[in-house]
């Protein structure tokens, strides 16, 4: 798990950046003046796991009720599947696809707007997660007040969190963790807002996912001592195995761009399409392009028919290792990937490779997540199945 968190200024960092591209021996005074370890210092490598958006419905909200014994909600028996998994981790991200209600978790969830109740994070910090992208589609769905109450939750459950934001100084910061001995940047943006607009003068209530401005955060976040740059994207073709032009398009984009020849991005987790899709290494860096969703329920596609993908999704672990001589770059040196599924009737989600071997009736369902994810030639590069 991470031993520090922080908030960097990502303006003060891309002052810090200019700065140092001046000349290599400033580049290396600069990193030294924000505390970023050198080669010897960040001797350990670190796993990195990265689940599906948590989107629950009100058969969801009512096992977490029954759950709780009828005092709230409590969603951990819901997560405990995963969760030796997810603790095992020296960092684990997740992704919410709603915003928080009162304590009362109004139940607003199979309308256009989504609301559930802030007890979803207090679940997600026991089952170890560390920091959860909070931007999608649906962040605006409560306005300022709900991005405000989502997290204003997660940090009094501990839970650090990436692509929505309180005030100007709080869109200007990067999450930045310890794991192992690195540092790393959590960034997070989506594709769309549902058409909801921005709140009237909050125009930095949610990062929304312009190239250029992930390009820029990133360079800033490694300015501010991050050794490696984690984006998440809500982006994708809802319903959609396969990844759509533009997600493919902004992946070669991001993937491209480098600072004295490293990578600005060295891993991109996304979401949004309701289903798994593939993962592929796109020019050196690896890209999820959907985990699908870790927590759904009863889930209608598009053509308006109960569809079972919408309860499968899958987990990545990425063994990220210290830089090689002569090398600044973190590199995956082991991608692996649990295929999940949420069990409608338990109400839980399920490691359907541990279920299998309990000798549950779960072969084809974990074929066809595995086939998907498969699907772009990741098994070429390395990418596996965890066991």
């Amino acid at each position: 798990m991470i031993t520090r968190a922080r908030k960097v200024n990502l303006v003060l960092a891309a002052a810090l950046v200019a700065a140092a591209a001046a000349s290599q021996a400033h580049d290396t005074a600069a990193h030294h003046r924000v505390g970023r370890p050198g080669p010897a210092a960040a001797a350990r490598g670190f796993t990195l796991v990265a689940a599906g958006g948590v989107l629950p419905d009100s058969s969801v909200l009512d096992r977490a009720a029954s759950d709780a014994g009828g005092g709230g909600y409590d969603f951990r028996p819901m997560l405990a599947g995963v969760r030796p998994v997810v603790s095992g981790a020296d960092l684990a991200i997740c992704q919410l696809r709603t915003v928080y209600d009162t304590d009362t978790g109004t139940d607003r969830t199979g309308t256009s707007v989504l609301k559930t109740p802030p007890q979803v994070a207090d679940g997600l910090a026991a089952t170890g997660y560390d920091s959860c992208s909070t931007a999608s589609s649906h962040t605006l769905d409560d306005g300022a007040d709900g991005v405000r109450r989502t997290l204003d939750a997660l940090d009094r459950a501990g839970v650090r969190h990436a692509g929505s934001a309180r005030s100007a100084q709080e869109a200007n910061g990067a999450t930045l963790m310890r794991a192992g001995g690195a540092r790393v940047a959590h960034l997070a943006y989506t594709d769309g807002t549902n058409g909801l607009p921005l709140p009237q003068g909050q125009p930095w209530a949610v990062g929304l996912a312009d190239p250029a401005r992930i390009v820029a955060d990133a360079r800033a976040a490694r300015g501010a001592g991050a050794d490696v740059v984690v984006v998440s994207l809500d982006w994708g073709t809802e319903w959609q195995d396969r990844p759509d032009e533009r997600q493919l398009s902004l992946a070669r984009r991001l993937t491209a761009s480098r600072t004295g020849g490293r990578p600005d991005i060295d891993l991109i987790l996304g979401t949004h399409a309701h289903v798994p899709q593939a993962y592929e290494k796109v020019n050196g860096t690896w890209v999820v392009y959907g985990t699908g969703d870790q927590v759904a329920g009863e889930t209608y596609n598009d053509k308006g028919v109960q569809d079972p993908r919408g309860d499968q999704s899958t987990l990545g672990r990425f063994t990220f290792s210290p830089p090689a001589r002569g090398s600044r770059r973190w590199e995956v040196t082991k991608a692996e990937f649990v295929p999940l599924a949420f069990d409608l009737d338990a109400g839980r989600v399920v490691d359907l490779d541990a279920a299998l071997e309990r000798g549950a009736d779960v072969g084809a369902v974990r074929d066809r997540i595995r086939d998907v994810v498969l699907g772009r030639g990741a098994a070429r590069d390395g990418l596996v199945m965890a066991e």
